[in-house]
């Protein structure tokens, strides 16, 4: 990255329309990287008031988020980031590590790289703190492209829609991806469009919904937090059009599994009600 902000493609990370990636293995030291999941939390939602603290059967929202996370059969370690007293009262009361980070972060994911700076870790996942996941293994899809490929710098993750009508909802993040499964636009508005009306008559074409997770590769993180927030980031609200913008390429999994994205107290009618999905 060049000191302007503007990408290279003489950069490690740049990797426009890649082919095939390699399934070959990191060597040497990183065999085994130690892996950390970031929860960024703020209290102080426009549109959920101390959302992370909401209670759901008995416990913090943000509580059922983390402990999900300990499950992974990648995770070393696990950190909430909050800058609200609040919120670290509540969990490390409950044992959970926190660590507090400055108030002007821009987005969960400059938090995350707050606290990335002042620890080891070599690869760091943001989970936010309004995602629940129904299984930890999502964490393990999303981290997996990182280790089997050292030019993967970002991985996400997606999930096919499994009800058209959320489609429309701006709340819900659409991500359309190439053939290599490299993200190439996020956005809360429906893309790709159907102008012509041809999906329902093709099932191989539909839409999927992005889900709140990211792996990082440290110094890519970095380098990430140091940038100007883009035009896109602004216009859209999305923290990963700026990794776009800037050149960065995002590797997508896809899983089968659910999540259940937090926006607005209604959502919270729309959790799971069986108890095998809160464990």
């Amino acid at each position: 990255m060049s000191a302007s902000g503007q990408s290279s493609t003489n950069s490690a990370f740049f990797i426009p329309f890649p082919g095939k990636h390699s399934s070959m293995p990191f060597a040497g030291e990183d065999e085994d990287p130690h892996i950390v999941v970031v929860i960024p939390a703020r209290f102080a939602s426009t549109r959920f008031p101390g959302k992370p603290l909401c209670e759901i059967k008995g416990r913090p929202m943000i509580e059922w988020i983390a402990r999900k996370a300990s499950q992974s059969d990648y995770v070393d370690q696990v950190i909430i980031a909050t800058d609200d007293v609040r919120i670290r009262d509540a969990m490390e009361g409950r044992g959970y590590e926190v660590r507090m980070t400055s108030g002007g972060a821009r987005t969960g994911t400059d938090r995350m790289a707050e606290i990335a700076s002042g620890i080891k870790g070599d690869i760091f996942i943001n989970l936010q703190s309004d995602e629940i996941l129904s299984d930890s293994r999502i964490l393990d899809q999303v981290v997996e492209p990182l280790l089997k490929d050292p030019r993967v710098p970002i991985a996400t993750i997606r999930r096919r829609f499994a009800d058209p009508s959320e489609i429309n909802n701006p709340n819900i993040v659409k991500v359309v991806c190439n053939q290599a499964k490299y993200a190439l636009y996020f956005s809360r508005s429906v893309v790709p469009a159907d102008r012509d009306q041809i999906s329902p008559n093709r099932p191989d074409l539909f839409w999927d919904q992005h889900l709140g997770v990211y792996a990082y590769r440290r110094d890519v993180l970095l380098e990430f937090a140091r940038l100007p927030t883009s035009p896109l980031e602004e216009l859209e609200k999305l923290e990963q059009l700026r990794a776009l913008d800037y050149g960065f390429s995002i590797f997508v999994a896809r899983t089968e599994y659910e999540s259940y994205r937090v926006d607005v107290p209604s959502d919270l009618d729309l959790l799971p009600g069986n108890d095998a999905a809160w464990t």
